[in-house]
């Protein structure tokens, strides 16, 4: 055998960092495509602690790991210890892929190409519209970027105000955007909702295993929203279907992550992966669970 069927002395690793990790999609959907094309690589999930964060980037030259992905809490905290970081991802503050180039890290953010990818691809207009954004994350920060380019208004809220409201500072300071940053509460999003054209759930809210949590009352939807709910696992949220039931257009998590995943796995290899396959074995996974 020549392809990456099995595991032998010659087999390199592409890996995820995170804190946790156990909820990952990212091997699931890799795996096959690496085998797919024949690459004698394997993916795999690897928790870190953040105390333990710089440590797990010094093992990353130190194995010769040629890629690896990061997810929470880890995406602005490691750029501090690469050596170099690509421009969209400097103004973003946030990276989620990193490439080992003979012992130079270079990291690179494919969050916000494959949020907005996913977003075209829905039918999603973008130009001119109002988005409401809630959390003030790593994604956030991807998307508020990204989206800063297309839409006329962005609102960013989260539970704890002053990130928020530093995040929208920070994208004011690089960007000539219309951002306004306020507290995540009940009337405060009654009112942000009824002037918003796009919501954007950017929280852990209704992720797997808390899959009956929303971050949003089903009252305060309206019939013209387009929802966008960054989580893949379940595939269809408690506010995805909150919306649904009213009309809403709907999109989650899942092209997001192939998106970014087919992006990442371009750069490491220099090869295009079957972005269906990708998606096709995610699905196949959640369903079994």
């Amino acid at each position: 055998m020549t392809n990456n069927q099995y595991i032998n002395a010659h087999t390199k690793i592409f890996c995820l960092i995170g804190h946790p990790v156990e909820h990952s999609m990212s091997p699931t959907m890799w795996n096959p495509a690496l085998r797919e094309l024949g690459l004698n690589y394997v993916y795999i999930a690897l928790d870190v602690h953040p105390n333990n964060l710089e440590n797990a980037i010094r093992g990353l030259k130190a194995l010769n790991i040629e890629g690896m992905n990061v997810t929470i809490p880890h995406k602005e905290e490691v750029i501090k210890f690469l050596d170099e970081i690509e421009p969209m991802a400097q103004k973003i503050g946030a990276i989620n892929t990193i490439k080992n180039e003979n012992g130079r890290l270079i990291g690179r953010n494919t969050d916000a190409g494959g949020a907005k990818k996913a977003l075209l691809d829905a039918g999603c207009k973008l130009e001119g519209k109002k988005v409401l954004c809630l959390g003030a994350g790593g994604v956030s920060r991807a998307l508020c970027f990204i989206l800063s380019e297309d839409v006329e208004k962005i609102v960013l809220t989260d539970l704890y105000e002053m990130r928020a409201k530093n995040l929208a500072k920070e994208i004011k300071t690089q960007l000539e955007i219309n951002i306004e940053a306020k507290l995540s509460k009940d009337d405060i999003l009654r009112t942000e909702i009824k002037k918003a054209d796009i919501l954007i759930n950017a929280t852990p809210i209704g992720m797997f295993p808390n899959v009956d949590q929303s971050p949003v009352s089903p009252e305060l939807l309206h019939e013209g929203l387009f929802i966008y709910d960054v989580i893949y696992n379940p595939l269809e949220t408690k506010l995805m279907k909150d919306a649904s039931k009213i009309g809403c257009k709907t999109l989650g998590g899942l092209e997001m992550l192939v998106n970014q995943g087919v992006l990442a796995f371009e750069w490491w290899t220099g090869k295009s992966p079957d972005s269906t396959l990708m998606k096709k074995k995610i699905i196949q996974y959640l369903d079994l669970k």
